[in-house]
């Protein structure tokens, strides 16, 4: 199946790429569509433990099920104040 991901702030400076498609297996996570998405793009490796994550603009756990076509964002951790 396919995902479209969106990355944001620094994820997207290190992808070169506001948005990319993932093909992923069936049944798939957003962890699964991290995982395969690091494959493409090594750099972003290091965020896993920090990264937060949207499926067609809801916040969601890394463990929610995807479907063909959602749209899954994922976004740096934040800091400031």
């Amino acid at each position: 199946m396919h995902v479209n991901v969106r990355l944001f702030a620094r994820l997207r400076e290190l992808a070169e790429a506001e948005s990319l498609t993932v093909e992923v297996p069936t049944p798939a996570t957003a962890a699964t569509v991290w995982r395969a998405l690091c494959v493409t793009v090594p750099a972003l490796t290091p965020f896993e433990r920090a990264v937060s994550c949207a499926i067609n603009t809801n916040f969601s756990r890394m463990s929610q099920p995807v479907a063909d076509g959602d749209d899954v964002a994922f976004l740096p951790p934040v800091s400031g104040g």
